[in-house]
């Protein structure tokens, strides 16, 4: 990851620093090396929403917890990308492409448009999708 500077943020990795769970640690090495100015991280819209809607159905947060834990996301200023043109399109060809969902090709489709490395803690989408700039978690 050392020679890499601009990372996806994929919501299975952001979710991770709000929550212990397994790959906790990998996932605040690229927090934090964001937060100390080593690496840029983007990210599609879609982000908040994973975000929000996964820690809204894990039973250790409540209405509050989630609300601050969207508020510290937001307060992180990740470039954000809207679901439309070029990003939209590419999406759509590689969720067919590679048979996966619609919400993860939009990561990486993001990731190819901005020749960026996307890191993400879902296994399927690395197996499915052999491109070397798509990451499990645990290579960080």
């Amino acid at each position: 990851m050392e020679e890499e500077k601009i990372l996806v943020l994929d919501a299975s990795v952001a979710v991770k620093w709000f929550n212990v769970e397994p790959l906790r640690k990998e996932a605040l090495t690229i927090r934090n090396r964001y937060a100390n100015g080593e690496i840029d991280l983007i990210a599609p819209v879609l982000l908040h929403y994973e975000v929000a809607n996964a820690l809204r159905y894990n039973p250790r947060f409540g209405i509050e917890d989630v609300k601050t834990a969207l508020k510290a996301l937001e307060d992180m200023s990740i470039t954000t990308y809207e679901f439309k043109g070029e990003l939209r399109e590419r999406a759509v060809e590689l969720a067919y492409k590679f048979g996966i969902t619609l919400y993860d090709a939009v990561y990486v489709s993001l990731a190819m448009l901005q020749n960026a490395t996307l890191y993400t803690a879902d296994k399927e989408v690395v197996a499915k999708v052999p491109l070397t700039n798509i990451k499990h978690l645990s290579e960080v």
